[in-house]
């Protein structure tokens, strides 16, 4: 079969944080993508605010780099910057349809983590050729042979059919900030032994197969992803499998549904370095986009008209969470948001679905509120921190669980979750999986003082986990988790010990209610704050529900008091964040979000409605 010897395509997969981005920045310079004195921003991939106000990748996003070799020959390499979480996998799934082979980045401190094993169990299933990286050597922490070897225990763990050649992948260390790379293992805590990144380029050039292709065979090219822009509308980003594709040609639009239609592409681009620049035409394993077909969808296939093949659909893992989104109910809905109607909120959910390929939105028994399905709390409350920006008002539900039915018994998602935490809070942190029916499954210590604790545990116990996590570690503790499947239902959790302070009435909060409120629990509100009836105001140190009057004043008489000129010494609020904020909920509690402000408040806003409703629950 022919291949295309001027063209690598890779992409970079690893667990959050290991410094992808930061390696796809290097090999950016170091192929001259940006001119000597350019200003460019650090981690120049993460394009969206919200990336980089959290310092993770959401999006997968391709680059392409044109590097001369040691030889003289120019190679171009199309790389896939793929999400390190794992509530983004569907982003990862995506970006392995693109690429014929994988840099696995894994830390030299950290090791293998969930998400390692998540992206590589992908790549070893469409059978795509590794190179591992491991990176940030130069780190004082750094246990090189000891990650190397976890690496290759979890390559043999994962593989199906115990293929030995999984022990010949080769071993580049670097360290990505620095721009170094090398073949020859450095000691720890100490850099790579080459200046640049040219052995890592070597060795993709050596180890990462050209893309073959059929000679003369049929143009089929699969829409990998989605993109827009405001001249040229949406953008199909295509893999080209076999044939060529040129502006202006009439193609076979081959429908998710199995229908064939003929479309003509108005534009046809391709990636230099972050630019997209018009091309006459592109070939096989080239990675484009095109315009011109304002409706295709992901998965979809670009073929000849005479004879239409289409490739098979891109298969994504099913959601495992889900929360309810509807329109802002509350007695200050419409304050701060334009955009508060149902039929804006569901057009802004299908249009959601067109480029999100992992979450699945149903409709409920309410015609104004919609049950939206993804991978984890993250992804959802990203969702929901988008629509906030752009102008929505919303009313959002407790994240829950998806549930199936297997063989007539009903099993729910279960995470294998990884802990890194120090010595004396062992104790503390299996005493709370207990509580969450979480299972033990392995345990390492490293003799540096952390502990390392991998746990299987309902995904339910953990909603609400990880801000009591933080607090019970002191801030030290480390989690990541990740789906291990479903298994059959454990039966009832109860999660939050503590119980709400709830606003009884409508108005303005004073210090002087505040005051006499703090002894109870902790307060979410400020003097000044709005607040209204069913609105949730602070947390309960005990477990029931408290209603409470945040707006009471202190009444002037005529009569002098010595003590009356003292001043109220407040505790400073907690100012929680949303996802802080979701996982604080409970089942018969939602959010209200305004591009202004986020309040957690009852479902039921009347007090009399909620006191029949507890009654009802407990005479059934």
């Amino acid at each position: 079969m022919p291949v295309r010897k001027d063209l690598r395509n890779i992409a970079i997969v690893a667990h959050v944080d290991h410094g992808k981005t930061t390696l796809v920045d290097a090999m950016l310079w170091q192929s001259g993508a940006f001119r000597e004195g350019a200003e460019v921003e650090k981690r120049v991939m993460d394009s969206m605010d919200l990336e980089r106000e959290k310092g993770i990748t959401i999006l997968a996003k391709n680059t392409a780099v044109k590097h001369v070799m040691s030889d003289g020959e120019e190679i171009t390499l199309n790389i896939i910057d793929t999400p390190g979480h794992a509530d983004f996998g569907g982003e990862v799934e995506r970006g392995l349809e693109m690429v014929d082979g994988v840099i696995l980045l894994v830390d030299a401190s950290e090791g293998p983590l969930p998400q390692t094993r998540f992206v590589l169990r992908k790549a070893l299933a469409k059978k795509l050729p590794l190179i591992l990286v491991l990176n940030k050597v130069d780190r004082s922490d750094a246990r090189i042979d000891e990650v190397v070897e976890e690496t290759y225990d979890l390559f043999m763990d994962l593989s199906d059919d115990d293929d030995a050649s999984l022990l010949d992948v080769p071993v580049v260390y670097a360290s990505a900030k620095a721009g170094r790379a090398s073949l020859n293992k450095p000691g720890d805590g100490e850099m790579p032994d080459s200046p640049d990144l040219q052995p890592l380029f070597d060795c993709i050039l050596e180890n990462i197969p050209a893309p073959s292709y059929e000679e003369g065979g049929v143009l089929r090219a699969h829409v990998t992803n989605l993109d827009a822009s405001p001249y040229l509308g949406r953008l199909a980003l295509c893999r080209i499998v076999s044939g060529e594709i040129r502006k202006g040609q009439t193609v076979a639009w081959c429908k998710r549904d199995g229908s064939v239609q003929n479309v003509k592409l108005s534009e046809l681009l391709m990636t230099e370095a972050l630019e997209r620049v018009p091309a006459e035409k592109a070939g096989p394993g080239d990675i484009v986009a095109i315009a011109g077909i304002p409706d295709i969808t992901i998965g979809e296939t670009l073929s000849d008209p005479e004879n239409p093949d289409p490739l098979p659909l891109i298969h994504v893992d099913e959601p495992s969470m889900s929360m309810t989104i509807g329109i802002n109910t509350s007695p200050l809905s419409g304050r701060s948001g334009d955009k508060l109607t149902a039929r804006l909120l569901k057009a802004r959910l299908d249009q959601e679905l067109i480029g999100n390929v992992s979450i699945k939105v149903a409709d409920t028994d309410r015609p104004d509120m919609w049950e939206v399905q993804g991978r984890g709390e993250l992804q959802l409350a990203i969702l929901v921190e988008q629509m906030r920006r752009e102008g929505f008002e919303l009313t959002v539900g407790k994240p829950q669980v998806v549930t199936k039915m297997i063989n007539g018994k009903l099993h729910e998602p279960f995470e294998r979750v990884t802990i890194d935490s120090p010595e004396e809070f062992m104790g503390a942190v299996t005493q709370m999986m207990g509580l969450r029916k979480g299972q033990m499954m392995h345990m390492v210590n490293h003799g540096s003082g952390w502990v390392r604790m991998e746990f299987v545990v309902p995904a339910r116990g953990l909603i609400g986990f990880r801000t009591e996590f933080l607090t019970q570690t002191r801030g030290q503790g480390i989690m990541n988790q990740i789906l291990e499947g479903f298994q059959p239902w454990v039966g009832e959790l109860r999660t939050r010990q503590t119980g709400s302070m709830v606003a009884d009435r409508q108005g303005i909060v004073t210090s002087y209610a505040l005051f006499n409120l703090q002894e109870r629990g902790t307060m979410f509100v400020s003097p000044g704050d709005e607040t209204y009836e069913g609105m949730v105001v602070g947390e309960n140190s005990r477990p029931d529900d408290m209603d409470v009057n945040p707006t009471k004043e202190k009444h002037l008489t005529n009569v002098r008091s010595s003590t009356g000129d003292e001043l109220e010494r407040l505790i400073p609020a907690t100012r929680l964040s949303m996802e802080q904020q979701l996982e604080f909920c409970r089942e018969d509690e939602c959010l209200e979000v305004t591009p202004d402000v986020v309040r957690i408040r009852k479902t039921e806003l009347n007090a009399h409605e909620r006191a029949k409703a507890r009654i009802r629950a407990k005479t059934s």
